[in-house]
């Protein structure tokens, strides 16, 4: 990551930051975060990710003391000292209070974290590897972007290791779910299906804005509830998060090759695009 951090109200050198032991939410992993994308020094897509972090502060019982706005401002700020014009960023959320174990008087509820860094260099086509038992979908917290957050890395980790880009989880139904960081589309036919919020899978912000632009793209897109045995009849797959947009899947271990990337991945991820240039138009002006 980058060497400057937004730590609460104050952006200061990463080796300089304090953080207590005492903080519940930093051993225990009680806290929410964000990945957004830096465009032109503009957090993409902010005010979506402001929604669905208040959301989930919500559920997890953390307090949000921070307006969205500076927040906002608090991210470009931060990537402008970095010098990081393009790249991507992270906010986190942890809550310092609650639990045994807490000794956090001294501090406020929750404290802000943000970083950024360079984007990460994905491959053009993906190879995924089946996880079963990847997801609980009947959860309290299923579908949260919280801190605690190891399921999903250690599973990325071992696909790392076994040649895989990433893991496609199945819920304890044995449905598809979602990628480790991303969500799953399936083409068939010219249609797009994709798991339902049900699945538990995260409601991700580029698949939320996908359903947006797909109808004007003309394509449909709907959700619709997935086994292994849909990846048989599938025309293309593709995955979507908000570091990767739209990107083809070529491989999904042991049985599956797809062309990659396909035509209705191609005219998705086009039409994405144009949302992006639209955006950042209207956004450049307010944030700088």
């Amino acid at each position: 990551m980058d060497t400057l951090i937004l730590h609460n109200d104050q952006i200061v050198p990463l080796k300089e930051v304090h953080l207590s032991p005492g903080q519940v939410g930093l051993l225990m992993g009680w806290g929410i975060f964000t990945t957004l994308r830096i465009y032109r020094g503009v957090p993409f897509a902010f005010e979506r990710h402001w929604v669905r972090m208040a959301r989930d502060a919500q559920r997890l019982e953390i307090p949000m003391s921070y307006q969205q706005d500076a927040v906002a401002r608090a991210v470009v700020e931060l990537a402008r000292a970095n010098q990081r014009p393009e790249g991507m960023a992270r906010v986190s959320f942890v809550k310092n209070r609650g639990g045994l174990w807490a000794q956090a008087e001294d501090l406020p509820p929750t404290d802000l974290l943000i970083f950024t860094r360079e984007l990460v260099a994905w491959p053009a086509a993906h190879r995924l590897q089946v996880q079963p038992m990847g997801i609980f979908s009947a959860g309290r917290y299923a579908g949260a972007k919280m801190l605690s957050w190891v399921p999903h890395a250690a599973v990325l980790e071992g696909a790392h290791a076994e040649g895989f880009d990433d893991a496609l989880l199945l819920n304890e139904k044995g449905q598809l779910a979602e990628c480790t960081s991303a969500n799953v589309f399936l083409v068939r036919g010219g249609k797009v299906l994709t798991p339902p919020l049900s699945s538990g899978c995260l409601a991700g912000i580029t698949r939320e804005i996908l359903f947006e632009v797909a109808p004007r793209a003309g394509i449909e897109l709907r959700e619709q509830e997935l086994t292994p045995d849909d990846l048989s009849s599938a025309d293309e797959v593709f995955i979507s998060s908000t570091t990767r947009e739209v990107a083809a899947v070529g491989t999904i271990s042991p049985d599956w090759d797809y062309p990659a990337p396909g035509k209705v991945a191609l005219t998705l991820e086009n039409a994405f695009k144009e949302y992006i240039a639209a955006y950042l138009e209207r956004a450049q002006g307010r944030l700088s």
